[in-house]
């Protein structure tokens, strides 16, 4: 019963992390809108531009998303593929 405890504390932080995330690729409307900077016009832009393969494939197909706006996207938890968008290579469009 300890370990399982244990277990469930250790792992506590990475569950609530994968809770606040949510995924550009498969979110539903709602699931997007409740992202801080996602409203309804950038959402639907989002929603009909899908799939992504990465950042980069999001911001050179969705007008009004940037590197600063990729950025704070990603930390209110948009993931694309399951990844937070990261500035450098690959990161930029093309």
């Amino acid at each position: 019963m300890k370990r399982r405890a244990l277990l469930l504390w250790a792992a506590a932080p990475a569950l609530a992390r994968a809770e606040d995330e949510v995924e550009a690729n498969t979110a539903t409307r709602a699931d997007l809108e409740s992202l801080p900077g996602l409203g309804p016009a950038l959402v639907q832009r989002l929603l009909a531009a899908r799939p992504f393969a990465d950042w980069a494939d999001l911001m050179r197909r969705v007008s009004g998303v940037k590197a600063a706006t990729a950025k704070k996207l990603s930390a209110a938890g948009l993931r694309v593929g399951g990844a937070p968008f990261a500035s450098g290579a690959g990161s930029e469009p093309r």
